[in-house]
């Protein structure tokens, strides 16, 4: 074995490309979850004799590859070493591709293991535990020295050209990205301040919190030097995340204007792109037979999914560029599934473009592949004002009594039990908790309970439990209920063993036997901490980030975390603020508001007819001020936002924001046209914002400000004001977009005048 090291790999992921062979099948298989895993493995370990090693590192070169991990159990008395996996259901069941893979793992394993120490032949295990029964299943067989290195070196030699091909392409990207020029002839005003900040951050390894006002540039003003600075600080990957699709539009958009496109490679004999951009899409969006289940016998794109994985995946890095468009191209040219081709080439693209889930969530790709391959990674991450709720999303979690109502009548007799069970502590819950089934009169709708209802946990666990089993023995009963029940009850219960200050307990009552009960998660920090400890460095950013002290909270984010705000390019002659003090939008004043918004929105538009955005707190408010407008001036054009609004209804009412015409379009503050949207110029000269955009005074709230006091002191800022007035200012910066705009933004409540509220409004705005 040779002793230089051109090319390091994971044994996991060695195999991963070497080993698998057939279908793709991702039939419903209940899983263990990772802490089931963990125990599992742990149980083992405690199982075996007082020599036993477990967790053992092995690591070993071959011809320029560097192959190492952690073998999960070595018995020196038995010489027998073990692959431990966790199972519930059938083992017959488990995909033949599944099973190659641990094979080719262990065997691996025992190769580095006998180098190591010398040994001539050694016993290989698969230790299957079943996490339900505490089962093991072990199968064996035994290996001489030679046999494990010729397996090795085959899999190596498999990997070999792979490696080599990886090795010039990181030369060839670092070299590229070394010349990288910035693509236009001068910064935009900020966007060099903007730049400098985020090189910084990179080369020193820290997080930095950045406000930086819109119309600058900052999707490219972040790209361009995290690029530069991939090669001088030797980052393996990238990550461009964003809330919603617009934003992965945007970075696309960016990258093609630094050339990352150029020298991509559509036949053999062209150059390969210096720089490998992935965008990851949504499962449901990106599956081509949304009607057939994920299995080679019932989709053709997962029929030999692995066998024409090998050629797919060059063709794509060949490519290099890899937008949604471009994957899907590739993928049907191959006969493979473009989601899961894109799952593939997550781990061989040097920068990803996708949703904050793919870091952030509990099971994030891109967070579990950079920990198993020990990446150096960089992490944007776009309106990131918008993490905190994201992110809370993330780590809450419902219980739905309508949906096990539904299910008992449905169930198998073998779950009659543990449903049984869990109906009856949702009875008692909901009678504790003063919420009578009947849906009285009085009684209150919704309540904040005092923690986890434990007997409900329990109950939950057991019909979990039991899904699991039962489904693991009848596969092919994997109704859409069953599955949607089991989602949700393991969601919750994995939730519930996490369960502590961060979070609270709550229940709502819908209507007789329609309660949710909720595990909401407050302060995602707890769980975002590691994630950002994670990543060699991290750049958040946005046009509403201040005060900092809020973000740094409530994220989790380090200590040597450093804020930035980039000055605002714009004067405050481009936009005229004016406060109208004389308006309350308090929900008692909501019908005496009326006349007066209506008389303001009028006269407004009389004095510059033009294309205005009016943000309210409420559909109902909004739909009240949209009749009193039209019935009082019928001749003004108007259009508004809807409930549950399609994409389709969302693009055309944008396009009504046509240059040369006029109108006023309500919209709710907080939702699709409040943040997010382009309108520069003539499409939009003015908004008018009806609402402080504090969340109501409810239950759930004031709850969350008396956690959110005794953590962190700040209450009423951190529960209602700061969210408030972040999204007052990203509603008005839908109005000034570049250097030549001007506008008007007309603030409507007697708040916006005090000074605690003017405070915390954009410093560049000179208001009357």
């Amino acid at each position: 074995m040779s002793e230089v090291t051109r090319y390091r790999v994971a044994v996991r992921t060695l195999c991963d490309f070497t080993a698998r062979e057939g279908d793709l099948d991702h039939r419903f298989t209940p899983a263990p979850s990772a802490r089931e895993g963990i125990e599992g493995h742990a149980l083992v370990s405690r199982r075996r004799g007082e020599g036993y090693e477990a967790e053992l590192p092995l690591s070993a070169c071959f011809e320029g590859l560097s192959v190492g991990g952690r073998a999960d159990g070595f018995d020196p008395a038995a010489n027998r070493l073990e692959e431990v996996k966790t199972h519930r259901g059938r083992l017959e069941r488990m995909a033949d591709n599944q099973r190659a893979l641990h094979w080719a793992q262990v065997t691996v394993y025992g190769a580095l293991l006998c180098a190591e120490r010398g040994l001539a032949s050694l016993t290989l295990a698969l230790v299957y535990l079943d996490v339900t029964t505490g089962r093991e299943t072990v199968l064996t067989r035994e290996a001489s020295a030679n046999e494990l290195q010729a397996f090795f070196a085959t899999q190596c030699r498999r990997f070999l050209s792979w490696a080599a091909q990886e090795v010039r392409h990181r030369e060839r990207r670092d070299e590229a990205l070394g010349e990288l020029a910035f693509p236009h002839d001068r910064f935009r005003p900020g966007q060099r301040d903007l730049a400098e900040s985020v090189y910084k951050a990179a080369s020193t390894g820290r997080c930095l919190l950045v406000q930086a006002p819109t119309g600058i540039g900052k999707t490219l003003g972040t790209l361009f030097p995290l690029l530069k600075a991939m090669p001088r600080q030797g980052l393996d990957r990238l990550a461009f995340l964003t809330m919603k699709t617009p934003g992965r539009r945007l970075a696309l958009d960016a990258l093609l204007a630094l050339g990352a496109e150029e020298g991509t490679a559509p036949s053999s004999d062209a150059e390969p792109a210096p720089l490998r951009v992935l965008e990851l899409t949504a499962r449901d969006k990106a599956c081509e037979y949304p009607d057939r289940a994920c299995h080679g016998e019932a989709c053709p794109l997962a029929a030999g999914f692995y066998d024409r994985l090998p050629a797919a995946r060059q063709a794509a890095v060949a490519r290099g560029w890899l937008d949604r468009e471009a994957l899907r191209e590739v993928a049907l040219d191959h006969g493979v599934c473009p989601y899961y081709l894109g799952q593939e080439l997550a781990r061989w693209c040097d920068l990803v473009v996708g949703d904050v889930n793919h870091w952030f969530d509990a099971n994030a790709l891109l967070h579990g592949l950079a920990r198993a391959n020990g990446w150096r990674l960089g992490l944007l991450v776009d309106e990131a004002h918008n993490l905190v709720e994201r992110a809370r999303g993330m780590y809450s979690a419902e219980l739905d009594q309508h949906r096990l109502a539904r299910l008992r009548r449905e169930a198998p007799g073998a779950l009659t039990r543990p449903l049984g069970r869990l109906a009856r502590q949702w009875q008692t819950l909901v009678k504790e908790a003063g919420m009578s089934e009947a849906g009285e009169p009085g009684r209150p709708a919704y309540r904040v309970l005092d923690g986890l209802p434990e007997g409900m946990v329990a109950a939950l666990q057991g019909v979990a439990s039991a899904i699991t089993e039962y489904l693991g023995e009848h596969p092919d009963q994997a109704s859409l209920a069953l599955q949607e029940l089991l989602f949700e009850a393991l969601a919750f219960t994995r939730l519930a063993e996490r369960f502590g200050e961060h979070s609270l307990c709550d229940l709502a009552r819908h209507g007789r036997g329609r309660a949710v009960l909720g595990l909401r998660n407050l302060v995602p920090a707890d769980f975002l901490a590691p994630r950002f400890a994670a990543a060699r460095s991290a750049v958040l950013f946005s046009a509403t980030l201040s005060p900092a002290h809020y973000h740094r909270d409530l994220l989790g984010l380090p200590a040597a975390t450093v804020w930035r705000e980039v000055a605002s390019p714009f004067a405050a002659e481009q936009l005229e603020v004016r406060i109208r003090a004389d308006i309350s939008t308090r929900l008692r004043d909501r019908e005496a508001s009326l006349a007066p918004i209506v008389a303001e929105l009028a006269e407004q538009y009389r004095r510059r007819p033009g294309h205005y955005l009016a943000f309210f707190s409420s559909f109902a408010y909004l739909e009240a001020a949209r009749a009193r407008l039209q019935e009082a001036h019928p001749a003004i054009p108007v259009r508004a936002q809807t409930r549950g609004m399609r994409e389709e209804a969302r693009d055309a009412f944008l396009a009504g924001f046509a240059p040369g015409g006029q109108g006023i379009g309500f919209a709710v503050l907080g939702g699709a046209f409040a943040e997010g949207i382009d309108l520069p110029g003539e499409r939009l000269i003015g908004a008018f914002i009806a609402t402080l955009g504090l969340p109501p005074f409810d239950d759930f709230n004031e709850a969350l400000k008396v956690r959110l006091a005794a953590r962190f002191g700040r209450g009423d800022d951190y529960a209602y004001r700061i969210p408030g007035l972040i999204k007052v200012v990203q509603a008005a910066g839908r109005v000034i977009r570049g250097p030549d705009d001007e506008g008007t933004v007309v603030l409507m409540d007697d708040r916006f005048a005090r000074r605690d509220v003017r405070d915390r409004l954009p410093g560049w705005w000179s208001i009357e």
